[in-house]
């Protein structure tokens, strides 16, 4: 029976598919766990300024797929010419799509993607007809459950290219150093070209047949990316922070207020019924422990200003007194403002 199956090209290719999912996870697992140990220095000393471990997304993975004879017989049929004529530039577009399989996780990959993102745009709009399909099945398998899909509109094959840009600009996010402005920077780059790609993801691409591309999932994922962005934002204002005045203190409070809120909202999403089930556990935690996180945060730096820093002088008070009212949503129940802010003991209440 096992001679029979190990000599069956479907069950070898699909085993070999899923392995390369399960090796492709694992390398990303030995990534994050290595992206950790370096941070540990961070979690281990006195500052104020650590760098929490950021999500990443696993890209989706493909079966090999040779479109040649496809694409030559619908060079015959649309254009009635000889197919075999554009033999080379067919192997090149075959070639493509098997080096896009495994893109290297870095600015090159992403080049690479993008490519045959495009090659595939021009492919729909020269040859491709309402209705009308290559007459093969694409095969994508779901980035988080490795669960396979196939359709055979090209358009699967697409958003699942564009998903993949998404994802790898998650990893690029992930791993740059963000105790220095340059790598807080290029997380913040990369972790809004991944919530671009997802968002765009979900405003045209429809009836994808995978979990991952639904459209209560790529909303999280924007939201995700979002979120991760404005923590970013929030580490940034860390790193520029020339001195621990009221205005800064208050400024910094407002920072981790906003990705409290966002991570929240991140939080929710993931609890919904088409989500809750299908997101991993670790990451709801890690949102949910992260909105908790920054909430503290907030009410730390807002104790500062309050209780650290000394009043304002006569000059300063009126830019005081507006920035601590820009703070609360509504004007918080206690003495007049500028009453407050020149008395330590209800500054120290408050």
């Amino acid at each position: 029976m096992s001679r029979l199956a190990t000599s069956n090209h479907k069950v070898k290719e699909t085993v070999a598919l899923e392995l390369s999912y399960v090796n492709s996870n694992l390398q990303l697992l030995k990534e994050e766990l290595e992206e950790l140990n370096s941070c540990m220095g961070a979690y281990q000393n006195d500052s104020d300024s650590i760098s929490v471990p950021m999500i990443p997304l696993g890209l989706k993975e493909t079966k090999e797929l040779d479109l040649a004879g496809p694409l030559q017989e619908m060079i015959r049929d649309h254009y009635g010419e000889d197919g075999a004529l554009y033999e080379a530039e067919i192997r090149e577009f075959v070639e493509l799509r098997q080096a896009m399989r495994t893109p290297s996780r870095n600015e090159a990959g992403l080049e690479l993607l993008r490519e045959y993102y495009s090659q595939l745009y021009f492919l729909d709009n020269r040859f491709f007809p309402p209705n009308k399909n290559l007459g093969v099945f694409f095969h994508w398998y779901d980035s988080l459950t490795g669960v396979p899909s196939h359709q055979r509109a090209l358009a699967f094959e697409k958003g699942s290219v564009l998903f993949n840009i998404g994802a790898l600009h998650t990893q690029i996010g992930a791993r740059q150093d963000r105790t220095t402005l340059q790598g807080v920077d290029c997380a913040i780059d990369a972790f809004q070209k991944a919530a671009g790609a997802f968002n765009y993801l979900k405003e045209n691409f429809s009836n994808a047949p995978s979990l991952d591309m639904s459209a209560p999932s790529l909303n999280m994922l924007v939201r995700l990316m979002i979120a991760q962005v404005q923590e970013c934002v929030f580490e940034k204002a860390l790193l520029l922070r020339a001195q621990s005045d009221f205005l800064t203190c208050l400024q910094l409070a407002q920072e981790a207020a906003r990705v409290d809120e966002v991570y929240s909202l991140v939080y929710q999403t993931t609890t919904q019924p088409h989500v809750k089930d299908y997101v991993p556990f670790s990451w709801t935690t890690m949102v949910h422990v992260k909105a908790e996180h920054f909430k503290a945060l907030s009410h730390y730096y807002a104790a500062i200003a309050l209780c650290d820093c000394p009043p304002a002088s006569e000059v300063d008070l009126p830019e005081h007194e507006k920035a601590f009212l820009q703070f609360h949503v509504s004007e918080p129940e206690v003495p007049a403002p500028c009453q407050l802010l020149q008395d330590p003991e209800e500054r120290r209440k408050l």
